[in-house]
């Protein structure tokens, strides 16, 4: 359960970079199609090593992802890659359709475009680029966003290239599909803004809806992001990354507000002993592989059983450190849980520290040998222990440090990525300007006056005029239009609201509302594909599904119980009934309900509703059966009369 710490006391301040894949036919710098595949058969496998910027400095990100020495296998289908993405051949020019969409958004938000566009290449060793580092481009500064009369200021406008998809980690492999790679992406990031969670989520809400009205991006699950750099008062800038949705915005601001201000209380109470970093803090480092191997922990016997791993275990001593790294200011938030996520990310399991033991399997003779070994006299000392294969304990030893000296200031900064749940968990170190360096096999690319005034008169209309214009056009209340528009179906829903006599009220609620709860309930909508949602609404115009088979369709498929309309249909048994299928099993029910019938006359009619509906669900419109049912019903207690007298003595 979240606290509720008010926004201002500590300075809340939120700059979002929003990042939008384009609705682009090809991708930034080839002409491989933008879609993408599970067909995959094409692989090759790489290890890739951080290199010096322009400047001759080295990414303290590329460094951290180059200590976990992942091997990367990279997954290609025919059609979405080329050799481009497998960074065989050099990248052809900027797509020109994608260029004008960011050119476009650019004037849209009032940003001032530069004269001349230079792509530059950003490193990145985590796997996610073959090269090692991701193209990207600044088209415009400066700007604002407007919300309500309240101006939010614009840094910058980037044109970069997708990242690849992550596809699975083992900690020691690492896949990706290269057919997200290089899909055009829009990069905007705003000034920071402050307020309540809720308000600050209309920044996010208020962008991605003037992107929508453009017409010119792609919608969908995973087509837009947000990474949000948070901050509270005395705490570095946190970037969270892979924020898809904003109910989770809402979430991960909450809890980065507790966890940065926890970790500042945390600061003040360690000051108060006056540590010294540079000699308190990893100033003696011992092997205790031999103490621990006599515990009866599980965790210890799993990383000292496989030869071939040479487990081994080493504690840290932490002068002024007692009682600190168990602390928790706020529940969950606490020095020793940021230190286990640290090392996870070394493919290590976690941490064992001396706030907690003796513990888990680990007694209270272990821990004196352990104090004694690292000459631990002091009650106010602590240790850590961190333990795994030796190469990545070496690694995790020096970050653990590390980190815990950065305990004494506070907020490290760092990147972190959000959870499901709406928290965080530690990534990498922040990146610098040391990451940065030109393109040398792509020309600048002039942009002249005359450009951006072809381009002036395809600025897109104010996105709630849109959402007017839905609501009116097709009947429905304003909230739904809004559902709509926000939703990844808007095109659909038109397609489908003009192609069929479907009410579109009804559509929408579908395509919103229902899925929504579906997927709250931990259901995949990406199973769910676009033609799969044509093919269910253009059966139920058709007259062969009832309108109550549409979510036991989607829900189906969305479950992994069927891959296709015809699978769910042949699944749930919803082939539609006739009309004189559905006369005789009502007239069936009500005969097998007639004491029912008989005691309540025709207050009976929810119950027998319910038992028509248990046997005719989505094969027979609902609206129809409540008639049908209430028209026989009405005629059996119309012509018996004991049957109405006994109704109306009720």
């Amino acid at each position: 359960m979240i606290l509720a710490i008010n926004p201002e006391c500590i300075n809340v301040k939120v700059g979002f970079e929003i990042h939008q894949q384009l609705a682009t036919e090809n991708k930034l710098f080839c002409s491989c199609k933008c879609e993408e595949t599970e067909n995959y058969k094409i692989f090759f496998k790489r290890n890739l090593r951080p290199t010096q910027s322009e400047l001759g400095m080295y990414d303290a990100a590329a460094l951290f992802e180059s200590n976990k020495m992942h091997t990367i296998k990279y997954h290609a289908a025919a059609g979405s890659c080329c050799l481009v993405e497998a960074d065989e051949e050099p990248p052809h020019e900027v797509n020109r359709e994608a260029l004008e969409t960011a050119l476009i958004v650019s004037l849209t938000l009032h940003s001032k475009v530069v004269d001349e566009i230079h792509v530059m290449r950003k490193i990145v060793i985590d796997g996610s680029n073959t090269s090692g580092f991701q193209r990207t481009m600044l088209i415009a500064n400066g700007g604002y966003l407007d919300i309500n009369g309240k101006k939010i200021g614009v840094q910058t406008i980037c044109l970069e290239e997708d990242a690849a998809k992550l596809i699975s980690d083992n900690g020691t492999i690492r896949e990706y599909g290269l057919d997200r790679l290089g899909v055009p992406l829009v990069e905007i990031a705003l000034e920071p803004v402050s307020g309540k969670p809720q308000e600050i989520m209309q920044v996010a809400r208020t962008l991605g809806r003037l992107l929508r009205a453009s017409k010119r991006v792609a919608r969908g699950l995973g087509s837009i992001r947000q990474d949000v750099n948070i901050s509270v008062d005395n705490g570095n800038v946190v970037e969270v990354k892979g924020v898809q949705q904003l109910d989770q915005l809402i979430k991960v601001i909450e809890y980065e507000m507790l966890r940065q201000h926890g970790l500042i209380l945390i600061a003040q109470k360690l000051k108060k002993n006056n540590i010294n970093a540079e000699v308190g803090i990893g100033d003696r480092i011992e092997d205790v592989t031999n103490i621990l191997s006599k515990s009866t922990s599980k965790v210890v016997k799993k990383s000292l059983a496989d030869d071939d791993n040479k487990g081994v275990f080493k504690a840290i001593r932490v002068k002024g450190f007692s009682g600190m790294i168990g602390f928790e200011p706020y529940p969950d938030i606490r020095i020793g849980k940021q230190l286990s996520e640290l090392v996870r990310f070394y493919g290590l399991g976690g941490v064992f520290h001396s706030d907690e033991l003796p513990n888990y399997g680990i007694g209270s003779e272990q821990v004196d040998a352990i104090k004694k070994k690292l000459q631990v006299v002091d009650d106010t000392d602590a240790f850590v222990i961190v333990g795994g294969q030796r190469d990545r304990v070496e690694f995790a030893v020096d970050a653990l440090v590390k980190r815990l000296k950065m305990a004494l200031n506070g907020v490290p900064a760092e990147t972190r990525a959000a959870t499901f749940d709406g928290k965080t968990t530690f990534s990498r170190p922040r990146s610098g300007s040391g990451r940065m360096y030109p393109e040398t096999d792509i020309q600048p690319i002039p942009i002249n006056n005359a450009l951006l005034d072809s381009l002036s008169d395809r600025i897109p209309r104010p996105w709630d005029e849109i959402i007017d214009t839905l609501a009116k056009k097709h009947r429905m209340n304003k909230k739904l239009a809004e559902q709509v528009f926000d939703s990844p179906y808007l095109s659909l829903f038109e397609e489908i609201a003009n192609s069929t006599k479907i009410q579109p009220t009804f559509i929408a609620s579908k395509l919103t509302e229902d899925l929504v709860s579906l997927q709250r309930q931990g259901l995949d909508t990406a199973l769910l594909n676009e033609n799969m949602i044509l093919d269910a609404f253009e059966r139920l115009n058709a007259g062969i599904v009832a309108k109550e088979s549409i979510v036991l369709i989607f829900e189906k498929i969305m479950k992994k119980e069927s891959k296709t309309i015809d699978e769910a249909v042949a699944a749930l048994g919803i082939m539609p009934v006739n009309e004189q299928e559905l006369q005789r099993i009502i007239d069936k029910i009500l005969e097998e309900n007639m004491s029912i019938v008989k005691s309540k006359g025709i207050a009976s009619f929810g119950t027998l509703m319910g038992r028509c509906m248990s046997v005719l669900r989505g094969k027979v419109d609902g609206e129809k059966i409540n008639s049908v049912l209430k028209q026989k019903l009405e005629q059996l207690l119309a012509s018996n009369t004991g049957l109405k007298t006994q109704e109306y003595q009720d």
